[in-house]
Formats: C-alpha cells, structure tokens, sequence
C-alpha cells in the first residue's frame, strides 16, 4: 500500500532531537501497524549541519534503545515540505515560531504542532518544549529521547484519526 500520511520532526540543526524523535516515531508506527501508511522524515530550521551524520550521543542512545541512526544525514526544512508533509512536529517554541513564519498560508501553518503537545502529562504541566541536548551530555539526551517517547503514543493515535477521518470523507 502506498503511504497515506507523512510526518516531519524539526529541531535546529537536524543532528540531535529530530533524528531521534524520526527514529522513534517509526518504531511506534510500525508497532502499531501504520509503517506501510505513513512516512517519518526529520529536517532542521537551520542549514549549519546538513548532510550531516547524527550527533554521536543521539546514535548512542537510539542504539541503547534498539533504534538505529547510522544512516541519517541532515536536511533543512524549506517551504515545500508543506505541499507534502501533513503533520509537522516542532520541537521546542523558537522552532514553532521558525515553522509558523515559512508557512505560506494558513493551512500550512494548521499542520505544525508542538511534538509534546500529544503527551498529556507535558500538556498538563505546562511543559511543552523538548530538551536541547546539544550542549549537554549523553543523559541529557536521554532526557530528550524519554520526552519525545512520551509524547509518540498520542502522535500515533493522532494519526490514526487522521486516517480514518480521510476513509470516512
């Protein structure tokens, strides 16, 4: 079956939290039997890193977790990405705004959301933004990894609505 959905993780440079949050957004997918229905890509707001490998913490700790990063390289995120991603995961709020400003119209601006705004317990605490890593040390991305794991099970059953939604219209 050819994909029906297609998501896209956007962190800064593409080398630490968004490959993390594709990779493990993938297995939650396919766990819940969508990975032949929907695609997981990743891409920066910036441009510094691209054609990069991941960072070597953020490979360790999806290793560590069974996950693999070996063949990420980094992308930017540009405004064509909106003609064919439908749900746009954000990062933290500079990414959302980063996000919101490319967007060409409104229904494109309608597809980005905050990755933690579908962990209920990150919703509840006021605490939407996902760690930036970058400057820390391995268990700061552990943090990072635990926020975006947090947040893939409300991902997934947003997706799924998504799809239904579309077979009933």
């Amino acid at each position: 079956m050819a994909e029906d959905y297609s998501i896209c993780v956007v962190c800064s440079g593409n080398i630490c939290r968004s490959p993390i949050g594709e990779v493990i957004l993938e297995d939650a997918l396919a766990r819940a039997g969508l990975a032949d229905r929907v695609s997981v890509c990743s891409a920066g707001t910036g441009s510094w890193h691209l054609g990069e490998a991941a960072d070597h913490r953020a490979c360790a700790v999806a290793k560590s977790h069974g996950l693999d990063l070996a063949e990420h390289r980094a992308d930017v995120f540009s405004e064509d990405h909106f003609t064919h991603v439908d749900l746009v995961l954000a990062l933290d709020s500079g990414h959302l705004r980063a996000l919101q400003a490319l967007a060409p119209d409104q229904a494109a601006r309608d597809k980005i959301h905050l990755l933690r705004s579908f962990d209920p317990e990150a919703v509840d605490e006021g605490d939407l933004e996902v760690a930036d890593p970058y400057y820390g040390d391995r268990r700061d991305f552990e943090i990072a990894y635990d926020q975006v794991v947090a947040a893939a099970a409300g991902i997934v059953a947003h997706v799924q609505e998504e799809l239904e939604q579309r077979v009933r219209a």
